[in-house]
C-alpha cells in the first residue's frame, strides 16, 4: 500500500505529464477568411462580372444560351461552346469584330485574349439541363 505521499507524488506527476504546454494556441478564422476573400476572391469576383456584363451585352441573344464563361486568368477569358455549330459562328462573329469590342469594352478588367472550346457545362438536353459539377 502506498503512503499518502507517494500517493500526492504519483498524482502531481500524473498531472504533470498529462498537461501538454505545447498545445496550439486556436485563434480565429474570421480575419484570416476575410483577408482571403478581400484579396482574392472579390478582386476575382469583379473582374469577371465587368466581363460577364460586357459579354451578355455584346453577344446575341441566340449564341447566349449555348456559351458559359469557364474562368478568366492572366487576361485569358475561356468561354465552353456547347455545339460545334455555335462555336463555329461564335467564332465567326469574335473575328468580324466582335472580339475587338469586348477587349475594348473589358479594358479595364485586364481582358486581352478569348479563348473557345467546345464542351458542356450542363448535363441532359433541351428542358432537362443540370448543372455539371
Amino acid at each position: 500500500m502506498k503512503s499518502s505521499k507517494e500517493s500526492l507524488a504519483d498524482l502531481k506527476r500524473l498531472h504533470r505529464v498529462k498537461q501538454d504546454p505545447g498545445k496550439p494556441v486556436f485563434i480565429s478564422l474570421g480575419p484570416e477568411m476575410l483577408s482571403f476573400f478581400k484579396s482574392d476572391v472579390q478582386k476575382k469576383h469583379t473582374r469577371l462580372g465587368v466581363i460577364s456584363e460586357c459579354w451578355t451585352r455584346l453577344i446575341p441573344e441566340t449564341l447566349l444560351e449555348h456559351c458559359a464563361l469557364e474562368g478568366f486568368s492572366a487576361g485569358n477569358l475561356k468561354v465552353i461552346v456547347d455545339s460545334s455549330s455555335h462555336l463555329y459562328e461564335l467564332k465567326q462573329l469574335l473575328l468580324a469584330g466582335l472580339q475587338k469590342q469586348l477587349l475594348i469594352a473589358c479594358k479595364s478588367a485586364g481582358l486581352r485574349k478569348i479563348t473557345l472550346k467546345f464542351g458542356r457545362w450542363y448535363d441532359g438536353e433541351g428542358q432537362n439541363r443540370k448543372l455539371k459539377f
